[in-house]
């Protein structure tokens, strides 16, 4: 009788899913795109973990090529270069964490602070637009701009009587390059979830703010700033969760023999490694490494969200 009633009890469950499924059955439609392209090109390729415990022969296959446990992360934390890797990989991290995901706050606060709608549209097309150019013509600008021969920077020097710099291949130059970069291309792009989240406060606010005698600077600290905490908190949270991805095709693009020191991270180790030496077993195990490092600054900022009292993201 009692297993009767469990499966009486299961089948009506799934009966009530499909009357809900069916119910919404638009909007599943609707999100059935991002279902399938999270299934496919998120979900599906996880399963090529396995080859970070496997020394993997194109020849056998994944599943017929021998176990190894875990001698290829030996292997990679006893390469010379790892703490050199792991060093340049956490100050561009921290660089980018601290100096550029403020600007697109700032960004969208001083645009929405914009009243006149025509510029405020040309304004946010201008930031807009470095987004849709490719890392490679930002690196090829970025090479127009500084370096020794074609460089405008370096003719401007020389028509001032200066030396020229060879700021590519300068080492203490690379880091805050790479910052400025990212700055310029993804700000404006950015600003779009913080914009939106301004225009979702309560207009009431700033009436009773300016009722109140508040300056435009107090209304900003006072009403706007609170009025996004939340979006700050949940998009730092994901930032934190993807600490370790400092940028694969612009490190890579920019990176050059001279300043290797500062710049192989760890995406650029695992192309050359991975791809260029066709180690792909190691090139799965830096990355595997690296998402293992993500999930723990995840769960760990998302806990001390909720112990100060906010609300996170699960």
């Amino acid at each position: 009788m009692m297993k009767m009633a469990a499966g009486s009890g299961r089948r009506g469950g799934f009966s009530k899913f499909c009357q809900k499924v069916y119910k919404y059955r638009y909007l599943y439609l609707l999100a059935l795109p991002t279902i399938l392209y999270f299934a496919i090109f998120r979900y599906a390729p996880m399963s090529g973990f396995v080859l970070a415990f496997k020394k993997y022969s194109p020849f056998k296959g994944i599943a017929n090529s021998p176990w190894i446990g875990l001698d290829l992360f030996k292997e990679m934390f006893a390469d010379p270069f790892f703490f050199t890797m792991l060093r340049n990989t956490c100050v561009i991290a921290f660089l980018k964490l601290v100096f550029y995901f403020p600007v697109p706050i700032i960004l969208a606060v001083a645009l929405n602070e914009v009243r006149h709608n025509s510029l405020k549209r040309v304004l946010q097309t201008v930031v807009y637009f470095p987004h849709f150019l490719s890392w490679v013509v930002a690196a090829s600008l970025t090479y127009f701009t500084l370096s020794v021969n074609v460089g405008f920077v370096n003719q401007i020097r020389y028509a001032l009587g200066y030396e020229q710099f060879a700021y590519l291949i300068d080492s203490n130059s690379f880091w805050p390059m790479i910052l400025i970069q990212t700055i310029w291309k993804e700000s404006g792009w950015g600003t779009i979830i913080f914009m939106s989240a301004i225009t979702m406060i309560d207009q009431q606010l700033y009436e009773a703010a300016i009722i109140d005698g508040a300056s435009r600077m107090q209304r900003i600290w006072h009403v706007t700033l609170p009025g996004i905490r939340t979006t700050i908190i949940t998009l730092l949270i994901l930032r934190l969760g993807q600490v370790f991805d400092v940028g694969f095709e612009q490190v890579l693009l920019m990176q050059n023999s001279m300043v290797r020191d500062v710049a192989e991270i760890f995406d650029t180790y695992a192309y050359n490694q991975g791809i260029m030496q066709g180690q792909f077993s190691l090139g799965v195990a830096v990355g595997l490494f690296k998402s293992c490092i993500g999930l723990v600054f995840l769960a760990g900022s998302n806990w001390l969200v909720k112990k100060l009292g906010f609300e996170g993201i699960y």
